[in-house]
């Protein structure tokens, strides 16, 4: 019988070299290369390199959003990519790092512009790859707005007391809605000073207005992008910049039980109530819907609708002041006339989507705002959702099943976090992953999907074609710093290939 020592096995400990950490990663720097997103960076940020500089400022600003991907929380984590040349190539120091972000934010609007137009450039391009995955393959685009409350520890311009007597900032961001098959990706960051309104419409109106201006063109105006809040955005001023003539957007915002409105859904007969369903067309059991008018809508733009949802409370829920005869009110505003009023609710509903994209963000670098001036964190929040992108971009373009719906955290420990051997032969470097990683299929698998996109500029004709992966390794055609077209002059299409060498000795 042999001795128990513990639960765990004693291993000895010792440096080495040739292990690559952090080794999933190469998913991300994929996703970046295939998506454009170096090259639109870095051209976005050529004004601001200087002259015989090292580092480009667009890799910079790459590397620090990388880091946050990966669990970053500040912008010295970019020392986690510094240790991994191999995969990530040469990482500024932290002093550079910090100069970028003092420089852009110096810059202010015209630095954060550049940025957003070349995250909008490529965010076009990665839902072309997408195909049917993209969140526009149904032929509609739904952007949710809501405000997050972000927590200063410490003294920092624009931090005050909240409303829900906190003390930090007031953030309004808006995110892409992916479906229920999917997660969403960030299209607005609006920095705000703790203290901010909950329901200010000219908030709500630049938030909606950066949202619209990363969406393809052809999605910043008309019926087919629907724009979504809380009650928050439920202002005659909001609504009525939404119904614009010229804009005709579509809008699902929800509304503050008023008296007016409490006064009407009392007089709603019982026949008029229909009941409410879930998302897969089943009765949602103990709530109805009704569409009310009258004096309710007075005011407010032409076409809109209001829709009243009422339901049995949980068990242990208190009721509100504007609840009526034991039932939970709820009310919403659309302009949309074409759809039974309990598709509608079902859809306003879904809103909650985006708050599984806030906790995604708190996860991705939101959880606090490092830097002290304001200018300094707006750039950082642009770092975040940069790191949102990825973090979205990837599983759309390389993930499926219940793998797509995977969270930041779940992500870097089932994905980001394995480790692999670092081999190099002759020109080429191959990362060997572990075989008995039970993830290793899902991130070979992945890269292969990745390495059969086309790359930017280039014809799809062009593209590597997917070949399986050896579930215990990663193949070199997969590896970033050895893929045609990159630096690598022998690969460029058109270029003559050096004729063969003869053998020596005679012929």
């Amino acid at each position: 019988m042999k001795k128990r020592i513990g639960f765990y096995a004693r291993v000895r400990v010792e440096g080495g070299r040739g292990v690559v950490s952090q080794a999933g990663a190469v998913l991300l720097v994929e996703t970046v290369r295939k998506s454009g997103l170096d090259a639109a960076i870095s051209r976005a940020l050529a004004p601001w390199r200087k002259a015989r500089a090292v580092h480009d400022p667009g890799k910079i600003l790459l590397d620090v959003a990388l880091a946050v991907a990966l669990g970053g929380d500040c912008q010295a984590d970019v020392a986690m990519l510094r240790a991994e040349p191999a995969l990530f190539g040469p990482v500024a120091s932290d002093p550079t790092v910090s100069r970028l972000i003092d420089t852009l934010a110096a810059d202010g609007k015209r630095a954060l512009a550049v940025i957003r137009t070349a995250r909008a450039e490529v965010r076009e391009r990665v839902w072309q790859l997408a195909g049917e995955a993209a969140p526009d393959a149904g032929g509609q685009v739904t952007v949710d707005l809501d405000g997050v409350l972000v927590l200063a520890h410490s003294e920092k311009q624009d931090a005050a007391a909240t409303w829900k007597k906190t003390f930090g900032h007031h953030p309004l961001v808006g995110f892409v809605d992916h479906g229920r098959g999917g997660s969403g990706e960030p299209v607005a960051g609006l920095l705000r000073p703790g203290n901010a309104g909950s329901n200010t419409a000219a908030d709500h109106i630049e938030a909606a207005r950066l949202a619209l201006a990363q969406l393809p063109k052809r999605y910043r105006r008309g019926r087919q992008t629907l724009i979504r809040t809380d009650s928050g955005g439920g202002t005659h001023e909001f609504v009525a910049w939404l119904a614009k003539r010229g804009r005709w957007l579509s809008y699902s915002v929800g509304m503050t039980i008023t008296d007016a409105i409490h006064a009407a859904v009392l007089k709603v007969p019982a026949g008029a109530w229909t009941p409410a369903i879930e998302p897969d067309g089943e009765i949602r059991h103990g709530a109805w819907v009704a569409e009310i008018d009258g004096a309710c809508l007075k005011g407010w733009p032409a076409g809109m609708r209001l829709i009243v949802r009422r339901e049995r409370p949980h068990p242990g829920a208190q009721l509100r002041f504007t609840d009526a005869d034991g039932m939970r009110l709820t009310c919403f505003a659309t302009n949309t006339h074409t759809t039974p009023i309990a598709a509608l609710e079902l859809r306003h509903r879904q809103r909650a989507r985006a708050e599984d994209r806030i906790r995604a963000a708190r996860a991705a670098g939101l959880r606090n705002l490092p830097l002290h001036d304001a200018a300094q964190n707006q750039v950082w929040l642009e770092i975040v959702q940069t790191a949102l992108d990825l973090l979205a971009w990837m599983p759309m373009l390389a993930l499926t099943g219940t793998a797509r719906l995977w969270e930041p955290r779940r992500l870097r420990l089932r994905l980001f976090s394995a480790t692999a051997q670092l081999v190099t032969t002759g020109r080429r470097r191959i990362l060997r992953l572990a075989k008995h990683w039970p993830f290793t299929d899902v991130i070979t698998e992945a890269l292969g999907r990745l390495t059969a996109l086309p790359r930017p500029g280039w014809p799809a004709e062009t593209s590597c074609p997917y070949d399986p992966i050896h579930p215990g390794a990663v193949e070199p055609g997969a590896h970033p710093t050895r893929q045609p077209g990159n630096n690598l002059a022998h690969d460029q299409p058109g270029r003559p290939k050096r004729p063969a060498r003869k053998p020596d000795g005679p012929s």
